[in-house]
């Protein structure tokens, strides 16, 4: 499949090449008829042999990938071409215009139809039509403002030659004067063509969001779950493509991995509607009404890193009151660690309120990476059997399996796994899983650290 580049490329050279073959047609049958329609179709020709060559070299430079100086690339360069075409067309339709007024008002109409007159018209609107048709399929494919610009000019020349066209039929007939008055239709037909060029030109060098895009994108944005509201969105084309930036409020509380999927989703989505679009997507975290005391302190530790468990908030005599177990290096020292805490507090009543009583304790985390081996299979055998006595004991616990036991140069680490009733609640399982964790410790005064993982028993 051919290039956007390469397509642009050659269908502008072909237009060069028809434009001269025609301008050289329209030139000589006007000098031999007097024609002003024709001449003026010849100036309109030629004028466009220059801008075409002009939009040529711009399709090449807006073609040049982006660099230090030109950071969105040089697709504006396409609009600048385009808007040089719109003032020849203005420039043309004034003075034809002008030339035409002149002729009406001193009878200067000494115009002789001949039959190349005819025929260079004829075939002028046959090929202007299927470069009209050609190009303007191009254009909306590879959104080439250039392009678009040759397209609409191939379009005036349509009308233009069917204007002059009629003047001519119009002379052969006894209306001299008809060839001043269809010049002044292609003057006006061309100067309505510069107008509407012109608007489009201006709107892409004005970074004008593409009409009705903006609802668009706003609406597909607004489908990605996780999205809670748009902030801002901001689009602007830059020849085949839209430049744009979305800014989303998402739920405060949401992990970092979950935000960065949220907001390639939203990329997503609006590529595959519109992969022309190139949108960066920026994230808002927000406060949700719904959120709980417990979801914002457990998040406003994190952002602090740093580590509560056993947080209780109780509500009392209308007095918030928040309590929970900070973990603390337990190798830091008191002054600095105490330091923390009263940071995390602080937030805490920033977040719910300065009346709020909050209260912390800290507990030593001590991070470990304890090198280790499987300890030898008679005291893996003697740990299993005595946490499966103690766990008969409980009459809770039950199927106490996959035990395993490591040495390490600070003790014994011991990891197994048991059942438990699955109607059971999380704190009920976690106490009778710590007291048999607390029973084997004592049991064996060796161990410094034993996790027991329950699984729920099946039916």
């Amino acid at each position: 499949m051919q290039d956007n580049s390469q397509i642009k490329e050659r269908a502008a050279l072909v237009s060069i090449g028809v434009k001269v073959l025609l301008a050289a047609g329209k030139l000589a049958a006007g000098l031999l008829s007097g024609s002003l329609a024709l001449l003026s179709e010849a100036a309109n020709n030629i004028g466009d042999i220059a801008i075409t060559l002009f939009s040529f070299i711009a399709i090449k430079i807006a073609n040049k990938p982006a660099d230090e100086d030109h950071q969105y690339g040089h697709a504006k360069v396409e609009a600048l071409a385009a808007l040089i075409e719109t003032g020849f067309l203005f420039g043309l339709a004034v003075y034809i215009v002008a030339e035409a007024i002149n002729r009406l008002t001193t009878h200067d109409t000494d115009v002789v139809p001949s039959a190349l007159s005819f025929g260079v018209l004829i075939v002028s609107i046959i090929v202007d039509s299927l470069r009209w048709y050609s190009l303007n399929k191009i254009a909306n494919a590879t959104k080439s403002e250039a392009l678009a610009a040759d397209a609409l000019n191939f379009a005036s020349d349509i009308v233009a030659a069917t204007c002059a066209l009629a003047g001519l039929i119009a002379v052969h007939f006894g209306h001299p004067e008809g060839d001043a008055l269809a010049a002044l239709g292609v003057a006006g037909f061309i100067a309505i063509a510069g107008f509407a060029l012109g608007r489009r030109t201006i709107n892409s060098l004005t970074d004008a969001a593409p009409p009705g895009l903006t609802e668009k994108i706003r609406a597909i944005t607004n489908a990605v779950p996780g999205v809670i509201a748009i902030d801002f969105l901001r689009l602007r084309p830059a020849g085949a493509e839209v430049l744009g930036e979305v800014g989303i409020a998402v739920p405060r509380t949401l992990p970092l991995e979950r935000v960065a999927m949220i907001k390639e989703d939203v990329k997503a989505a609006i590529g595959t509607h519109y992969p022309e679009a190139s949108i960066t997507i920026a994230a808002r975290p927000v406060a949700l009404d719904n959120e709980t005391v417990l979801e914002r302190v457990l998040l406003i530790a994190a952002k602090r890193h740093v580590p509560i468990h056993h947080v209780i908030v109780q509500e009392i005599d209308g007095r918030i009151s928040v309590g929970f177990d900070a973990e603390i290096d337990g190798g830091m020292a008191h002054g600095h660690a105490h330091e923390i805490v009263s940071g995390l507090e602080t937030d805490v009543r920033s977040e719910l309120g300065a009346d709020i009583e909050v209260e912390s304790h800290m507990e030593p985390l001590e991070p470990r990476e304890l090198e280790g081996h499987n300890a030898p299979d008679e005291i893996r055998t003697e740990i299993a059997a005595a946490l499966s006595r103690r766990a008969t004991e409980t009459g809770i616990i039950s199927d106490v399996h996959n035990v395993r036991v490591r040495k390490t140069p600070a003790g014994l680490v011991v990891n197994y796994h048991c059942h438990v009733d699955p109607s059971l609640s999380v704190e009920e399982v976690h106490d009778h899983v710590d007291d048999l964790d607390h029973m084997a410790q004592a049991d064996f005064p060796a161990i410094v650290r034993i996790v027991g993982h329950a699984e729920p028993t099946e039916a």
